[in-house]
């Protein structure tokens, strides 16, 4: 208290007029101070006096707590925040009882934006809100229009928070950041404003509503608001226009304030070079790059934002830190600021003994000593700010053709003449998507990291073809120019992608933002682990619909699936371990929409007592390894009693009730929504296949197992995984298949099936290629075979896994240990082919040294080489199955 009696006019003067709180703070009673702080005022003879009042003596616990030491900056700008949502609500209320006696507050909200949003405001700031109404909830005179009845409310708000008198003032309201302040009224219908920002706001308007919060009023509009404008705000797609507006913002801030810039006396804190602006920018920009995506990177105020950016990956935790530190200390200096005289100024004293006086009432001994604890920060954050250099300027290429290919040359294209053509017709508004001047200015941020990009591709011409197609079918290219112009690790998984994966160039023309999941950190790690997976991918968000959310896990799943390609192709992570990532993807994807389908099926139907559905995966997805494109063999079940009926508004006998459900799962994983495909469903191994129901009780599946099964589905029960359902019921299906497997059999007869099974499919499914290594003679399919055959005959090795399996045959000697070796190899060529050549021909020449790299070959003649021995391999163990059951087949004739 003596360094406020000493330094500070302002809270001098509140310790004389609020001696009751002043008594309070002697004795350190911080919280007592501010019990009766908030309680100021109840004598006085009017609202707005009232508020004042209320206002000097919270300002007055709030600046000694914070000079004592006692808060931390949190508490103080919180302090600060909640007593402005109070005093907003109080002058709010004051203004419908003048107008509306007998009416509550409703159909009008107070949307805070800025540190008042973020609960981060300081001793002198303004408050920015946006006042909404709803024109058929709010109050109004019978010959009144809500519009005006809105206005007049407003203003009167308006009026007791910031008119002065003798007691000083409670806020300066704010009203510009309203949409076009110029031309609208100070209260705007929400349904009006709702359309404004879906259809017309700028870049940074988007930034500004970070801090976005419903503070007072009708709180359930204010939300409404908010959430309708979501996807305004945080957009999967990023938007680099609304990051250029904010660059551009900051911009202008430097050069509009260039006399604060300097460091020293007369500094601007908040608005010069390395101050608080360039953090909460820094901030901001990548809270929009990465926010869309990730709700926990969406927090308002700065430093939780910077904390969670760190723990996201997105920042390097030090410069986090480092950022947190500054803007902790330039918030406390700032208060400092403002303390002396309650004035709302972000400057350094010009006047030496002003910046001494300011810097005792901090603690230090004089200016110099502010500054230099003030200048290593200061440089820092402005250095650090500047390295945003992806959103700097980059160099152009000429529009004269002749330069054009010197440059190009230079850059180290091959065919200077036909990319020199190519650039010039893209400029002349060949392409629908650069029709804009918009794009063209983007395109032109672009060339020159893309050229450089593009000549270092394997085949520069392939790519730059495959690159043209791309943007041809573009709507519009803007976004996807400025967030390659922004990212080069990106523009060279691109080319990447161009050069050596058409499916995945495919997938990216239907869907640009696919490449947004590649900014991140954790783009080309592997996936994290299952229940992990599956949380992120049935993270929603509030508000969020049954439909949304399948929208949902088909952008996250498209995301994740592309950027498993893009690995597999850039060489990031093991081959087979991508495999694998597509198949606990695709688990996670299965095991979160049948839950939500569960759910919202109940809604009308209810539940079946003692039931549940079950999912058995089969085929790939159940040995948990699937390619870039495999789709999902499904079982569907139900446990309990079939003749029971569900306990909903529309009852349904179970069988009828669980096969409804299981279309509805079967649907949501393979209709098509606004986000695009996500997986085929295969439904066809179920029992009685094509003619049987969709889903059938445990109890049918048991006794279908055990006395009408045909041997081929025996052979693809191998590969059964229960992936959904309770573990009381995935262990119940589980023994099923477990007993089904090892019952005991007649293993000639079923070997004998099984070679004429492989027989007649070698007729009709032919191979595509020689390197179809899927259904060419000693391919995958004949070794899946052989370990189906080994499996029954030996009793072991029942693993879903065929890698998994043929470990276990070969560790008890039923099957040569080469043959892993030769799975590997295979299972690898596949799920890269698939990629790279997804009809099984020969991979174009460019393509063929990345291919035997990322299978472990120094060349493609040794990979053939490889292939060919694995086949070999495979091929003598099937055959000698083979030409056992002719041999025994002619004995037993």
């Amino acid at each position: 208290m003596q360094r406020a009696r000493a330094h500070s006019p302002f809270l001098s003067l509140m310790l004389d007029r609020h001696g009751a709180v002043a008594d309070r703070l002697l004795t350190g009673d911080i919280d007592g101070a501010l019990g009766h702080a908030r309680g100021c005022g109840e004598d006085a003879t009017t609202v707005a006096q009232r508020l004042r009042l209320r206002r000097g003596a919270v300002a007055l616990v709030t600046g000694i707590a914070d000079l004592a030491g006692c808060w931390s900056l949190e508490q103080v700008t919180l302090s600060l925040s909640d007593f402005a949502d109070d005093a907003i609500q109080a002058a709010l209320e004051a203004a419908f009882a003048e107008r509306y006696p007998d009416e509550p507050v409703r159909g009008f909200a107070v949307v805070a934006l800025g540190k008042h949003g973020s609960r981060e405001l300081n001793y002198s700031s303004d408050i920015d809100p946006i006042l909404l109404f709803d024109p058929r909830t709010l109050p109004h005179g019978a010959r009144e229009e809500p519009g005006d009845a809105a206005v007049r409310i407003a203003r009167r708000m308006t009026e007791l928070l910031s008119a002065r008198d003798g007691d000083g003032y409670v806020f300066r309201v704010d009203l510009r950041l309203r949409p076009s302040p110029e031309v609208t009224p100070v209260a705007i219908p929400v349904e009006a404003a709702i359309s404004y920002y879906e259809s017309m706001a700028l870049g940074w308007e988007q930034a500004a509503f970070i801090r976005g919060r419903a503070a007072a009023g009708d709180i359930q509009l204010g939300d409404y608001f908010l959430r309708s404008i979501r996807p305004f705000v945080w957009r999967r797609s990023l938007d680099f226009g609304a990051i250029d507006s904010i660059m551009d913002i900051s911009r202008r801030i430097r050069d509009h304030y260039a006399s604060g810039q300097a460091f020293g006396p007369g500094y601007d804190l908040k608005r010069g070079r390395g101050g608080i602006r360039e953090v909460e920018f820094f901030a901001q920009i990548h809270q929009l790059i990465h926010g869309g995506r990730n709700p926990a990177l969406r927090p308002g105020a700065t430093r939780e934002a910077l904390h969670a950016l760190a723990e996201g990956d997105i920042i390097d935790p030090r410069i986090a830190e480092n950022l947190d530190n500054a803007y902790a200390l330039y918030r406390t200096i700032e208060h400092r600021l403002q303390m002396v005289d309650d004035r709302q100024t972000h400057e350094l004293p010009r006047a030496s003994d002003a910046m001494d006086n300011v810097a005792r009432l901090h603690g230090v001994a004089d200016g110099a000593a502010l500054l230099k604890l003030l200048r290593p920060h200061i440089e820092w954050v402005g250095a650090n700010y500047d390295r945003l250099s992806p959103f700097a300027p980059a160099e152009r290429l000429s529009h004269d053709l002749h330069k054009l290919a010197d440059q190009l040359d230079g850059m180290g294209f091959s065919d200077t003449k036909l990319a020199a053509a190519r650039i010039d017709r893209w400029r002349n508004g060949s392409v629908r998507a650069l029709r804009s001047a918009p794009a063209l200015k983007a395109l032109e941020k672009l060339l020159p990291g893309l050229f450089r990009g593009l000549a270092k591709a394997p085949d520069p011409v392939l790519a730059l073809n495959r690159f043209e197609q791309l943007i041809e079918r573009l709507p519009t290219a803007i976004n996807f120019f400025k967030l390659l112009a922004a990212n080069k690790p990106v523009v060279e998984m691109l080319v990447d992608v161009l050069s050596y994966a058409p499916p995945l160039g495919d997938d990216l023309s239907a869907r640009v933002d696919l490449l947004d999941g590649l900014i991140g950190a954790s783009a080309l790690e592997p996936l994290p682990r299952q229940d992990d997976l599956e949380s992120w991918l049935g993270m929603g968000e509030v508000g969020d619909d049954y439909q949304m959310l399948l929208d949902r896990v088909r952008q996250k799943v498209g995301e994740r699936r592309f950027a498993l390609g893009v690995q597999a192709i850039c060489g990031a992570g093991d081959i087979l371990g991508i495999g694998a990532g597509y198949g606990r993807l695709a688990t996670a994807a299965v095991r979160v929409l049948a839950d939500a389908t569960v759910t919202e099926f109940a809604k009308a139907h209810g539940t079946v007592p003692g039931g549940e559905l079950v999912i058995i995966a089969l085929g790939r997805l159940g040995g948990g390894v699937l390619t870039y494109a495999s789709d999902l063999d499904l079982i569907y079940l139900f446990t309990g009693d079939f003749s029971a009926e569900s306990d909903g508004a529309k009852p349904l006998g179970a069988t009828q009730y669980f096969n409804r459900l299981a279309q509805r799962v079967s649907a949501a994983l393979s209709v098509r929504t606004a986000s695009g495909p996500l997986y085929e469903v295969d439904t066809r191994l179920r029992p009685f296949g094509a003619q049987g129901l969709l889903a059938a009780s445990v109890d049918s599946f048991a006794r279908y197992q055990q006395e009408n099964a045909w041997t081929w589905e025996h052979l693809a029960l191998t590969r059964a995984r229960p992936i959904f359902g309770s573990p009381a019921a995935r262990a119940q299906v589980s023994a099923i298949i477990d007993q089904t497997l090892r019952r005991p059999r007649n293993l000639a007869t079923m070997t004998a099936d099984a070679v004429k099974m492989r027989g007649e499919m070698a007729k009709h499914k032919l191979p595509e290629s020689a390197l179809d290594v899927k259904l060419a003679p000693g391919g995958l399919v004949d070794l899946e075979f052989l370990v189906h055959v080994t499996q029954f005959r030996t009793g072991t090795g029942f693993h879903p896994d065929i890698g998994a399996a043929l470990a276990e045959l070969s560790r008890e000697g039923h099957l040569p240990r080469e043959l892993a070796r030769a799975y590997d190899l295979l299972t690898r060529y596949l799920i890269l082919s698939r990629l790279v050549s997804p009809k099984s021909a020969e991979p174009p020449p460019a393509t063929q040294a990345r291919v035997a790299g990322r299978c472990g070959f120094r060349s493609w003649s040794d990979l053939l080489a490889s292939l060919d021995a694995a086949r070999q391999s495979v091929a003598a163990q099937w055959n000698a199955v083979a030409a056992q059951d002719s041999e025994q087949q002619r004995e037993t004739k």
